[in-house]
């Protein structure tokens, strides 16, 4: 892979991951527009970069030209499917309180179909299950406020977690654009 092509997914994962990369949210899903080899030689070279970052970045599904890619903090992902509410809203998808984070990504990726996703998505993306259940009832529309994802319920907390997203973006492409890598980036101390 050359460098050019390697600071453009690194740019592209930085745009779509921020909060995760920088330790505020769960996890994010990447669609890349990049061929499978590509994809997988990047992530394959940066399994300890990030691994040192407490994050793991695996390849959901591909389809045609894109590539999903899942990054997540495995300790934040687990307390967040481990709370009451998510547990149970994914148990109405087949999931079970005894499966490991990877058995349910297995599980979310066989559902996911191109160009279609399960609406369970949203709960491994560390999105409010109410907001999700509206999203449901409401196929999509009639939603308070259009972000980071579609809110259905208590907007105004919606608004400040995009806020700390967007800082959260400004931040490492601040460190991008200083020359550092994305994972000197991510490695970076600084409160957001």
């Amino acid at each position: 892979m050359s460098e050019v092509e390697r600071r453009s997914i690194d740019n592209t994962i930085a745009f779509h991951s921020a909060p995760t990369l920088l330790g505020v949210k769960c996890a994010n899903l990447i669609s890349v527009d990049r061929n499978e080899r590509i994809i997988a030689e990047y992530l394959n070279g940066s399994k300890d970069s990030l691994s040192e970052n407490g994050l793991i970045a695996v390849q959901l599904c591909k389809c045609r030209e894109r590539t999903l890619v899942y990054i997540y903090n495995p300790k934040m992902l687990t307390a967040w499917l481990n709370m009451p509410q998510v547990q149970q809203f994914l148990s109405e998808y087949g999931y079970t309180c005894d499966m490991s984070i990877e058995q349910k990504l297995r599980r979310l990726s066989c559902r996911i179909s191109c160009g279609s996703f399960p609406h369970e998505i949203g709960a491994f993306l560390g999105y409010p299950v109410e907001d999700i259940r509206g999203f449901i009832s409401n196929s999509g529309k009639n939603c308070l406020l259009c972000g980071y994802w579609k809110v259905y319920d208590n907007a105004e907390k919606a608004q400040q977690t995009f806020k700390t997203y967007d800082r959260c973006r400004d931040i490492l492409f601040d460190r991008l654009n200083q020359g550092l890598n994305l994972f000197q980036a991510i490695s970076k101390e600084e409160n957001i």
